[in-house]
């Protein structure tokens, strides 16, 4: 293990060998910016000032020659291999509402959601807390590097439930949907993001979701009825789909639309409209819907890379103010 200074201040913390610096930097407590955790959004950048480290992934899509040539890494990449100094700026926002851990976990039922999304329940070593819509990563033996997947369920007890997309030639969904078996064991290392439910806020809820991004905002829907916050303000749920196989099955949608009278659900197909569904894009579907409104409302949304672009796109376009949006970047 390595120690790890922060410039500028006496503090510091321990990297453990199969620890990154910004996971270290999270479970000692700091709010070191981040986002994805995998490599991809560039958020948790920092400058190394003493000490080398490496990137346990060398092919880190937001990390280039130019960042290596000013000595910036990737926190959520960088193992040490000495002791090191660091410079990045702190914010509250990514203070750790519950500090993450790395735990076993044993699966314990798989059921069909879509053709192609099955949710995964999990029990834990022990129980352990999450924010509604919070991420952990999934760890399997054999596979390098975690996969970030979104918690369905709402923290405290020792069961997490994912929403996992099968995703055509992806090792680690591979093993879940056609090797693991009921009772083998992964490793889960959460909770992470800060894209979680602000139960402080009056505002409505938006919340958006395609794909598996309905995991986290199941999460979030669901702990705002726990904490009483559907109550008295309009909630709108939109899930985009491509046809009708992308439709959840069971009683998931049943659930959400009966937390309230003032819950509105609305599925949006993009390529097989119908009676029954709208057709087009969610993100438009979303603010035909909720018109000039807007301001009124928090927005939540989860999902590929497209939509959550065109989310952000619509979002600025119309005046939304940033501490109204709330997403992780790990697409």
């Amino acid at each position: 293990m390595h120690k790890i200074k922060i410039a500028g201040s006496d503090d510091e913390f321990v990297c453990m060998p199969d620890d990154t610096i910004l996971r270290a930097a999270l479970r000692a407590g700091h709010a070191m910016p981040y986002s994805c955790n995998v490599g991809s959004c560039g958020n948790c950048r920092f400058e190394l000032a003493e000490g080398t480290v490496h990137h346990a992934r060398e092919d880190s899509p937001a990390w280039g020659e130019r960042d290596l040539k000013r000595n910036r890494w990737l926190g959520c990449q960088a193992r040490p291999e000495t002791d090191c100094v660091i410079k990045f700026r702190s914010d509250a926002k990514y203070q750790p509402p519950f500090v993450p851990s790395r735990q076993s976990a044993k699966l314990v039922s798989k059921q069909s959601i879509t053709h192609d999304i099955a949710e995964f329940t999990f029990t834990l070593a022990a129980p352990a807390g999450f924010r509604p819509g919070q991420y952990a990563l999934v760890e399997i033996d054999g596979i390098d590097g975690g996969r970030a997947y979104s918690m369905s369920n709402l923290g405290g007890t020792d069961q997490w439930q994912f929403q996992i997309k099968k995703v055509p030639g992806g090792a680690v969904t591979s093993h879940l949907f056609d090797a693991i078996e009921i009772g083998d064991t992964i490793t889960l290392d959460g909770p992470y993001g800060s894209a979680y439910l602000k139960e402080n806020s009056p505002r409505n809820l938006l919340l958006i979701a395609g794909g598996s991004g309905l995991s986290p905002m199941v999460s979030i829907i669901r702990g705002a009825a726990v904490a009483g916050l559907l109550d008295g303000r309009q909630v709108n749920f939109f899930y985009g789909g491509r046809n009708q196989d992308d439709i959840p099955v069971g009683a998931l949608i049943d659930e959400i639309i009966g937390l309230g009278t003032n819950v509105d659900v609305q599925i949006v197909l993009s390529e097989d409209a119908s009676a029954t569904y709208q057709g087009g894009f969610v993100h438009d579907a979303a603010w035909a819907k909720i018109g000039d409104a807007i301001s009124d409302y928090d927005l939540y949304f989860a999902g590929p890379a497209v939509m959550a672009a065109a989310i952000q796109k619509r979002a600025y376009e119309t005046g939304l103010a940033q501490d109204q949006m709330f997403f992780d970047e790990f697409y």
